[in-house]
């Protein structure tokens, strides 16, 4: 993967990039969960790389994309697009994994004629019909509720809530390190109330693909989800023995239901 950058709208975005030697069947773009970064993806990106050109990036305000002013999803989708264009790439498969869903289907909404599918990967829709005031209102309470933990704790009950294997467990432990206990909360609490903020009703084109974990407990993932599939019709395919790093305690069905949907909607341009 080659490491390059680009001059975001709230600073400077990292990404990294792999292209097959080979004509490429198409182009896959990861976005990464809240406080983690792009290796959040590494068992998709050494499956998926030696056939598509491979996108992994560093979201705004997340990894190496740090510092960001003024913080917003339709930002992100704007930076994203950004790199498309340096790359000179037309059109992406999107895979958007709990916060990164809200990258991905920004970015669908923005420029739909640039996406091709999009795969939400245990995340949630955007839709006013689906969250309640009292939904939005926990949001805001995230960050008071994060203080109450001790660093050590808090990084421990972050890894615990989302893995049910020692891969995905230890591999957000690794993600966390860097990071400050202040750090963690500041991504969180901007992060989430930016979404209760942009929240609204979104009309995606592509054809969308849901994910869920079967074990996945964080928050009300699982309840979303499911409405999601029931309001829109999209297909809603569960990963067995995962909780919600689902990538990453079950990376082999992940793959091929990433895989079998990139074929089946026909990513095959540049």
């Amino acid at each position: 993967m080659e490491h390059r950058t680009i001059k975001g709208v709230g600073g400077e975005v990292h990404y990294w990039i792999s292209r097959t030697k080979d004509i490429p069947k198409g182009t896959i773009v990861f976005s990464h969960g809240l406080t983690a970064n792009h290796t959040m993806f590494e068992k998709q990106i050494e499956y998926f790389k030696n056939e598509y050109i491979v996108i992994a990036w560093d979201v705004p305000m997340h990894g190496l994309s740090v510092p960001y002013n003024d913080f917003s999803y339709e930002n992100t989708a704007r930076d994203l697009h950004q790199i498309l264009e340096q790359e000179h790439i037309e059109k992406v498969c999107l895979v958007g994994m709990s916060m990164g869903g809200y990258p991905s289907q920004m970015f669908a909404h923005l420029y739909p004629k640039k996406v091709q599918c999009f795969i939400a990967v245990d995340t949630t829709p955007f839709g006013t019909a689906y969250y309640s005031k009292s939904d939005l209102w926990w949001l805001s309470k995230v960050k008071p509720m994060a203080n109450w933990f001790t660093d050590k704790m808090l990084r421990k009950s972050m890894a615990k809530s989302i893995s049910v294997t020692d891969y995905s467990y230890n591999k957000m432990i690794e993600i966390l390190a860097p990071l400050s206990k202040k750090q963690i909360i500041e991504q969180m609490d901007i992060a989430y109330g930016k979404f209760a903020q942009e929240n609204r009703d979104l009309h995606l084109t592509c054809p969308v693909l849901i994910l869920l974990g079967d074990k996945d407990k964080t928050g009300k993932v699982k309840r979303y989800c499911i409405a999601w599939a029931d309001t829109t019709g999209y297909p809603l395919h569960i990963i067995e023995n995962a909780s919600h790093f689902s990538n990453g305690d079950n990376a082999e069905q992940v793959n091929s239901e990433i895989e079998q949907f990139v074929k089946q909607t026909g990513v095959d341009s540049i």
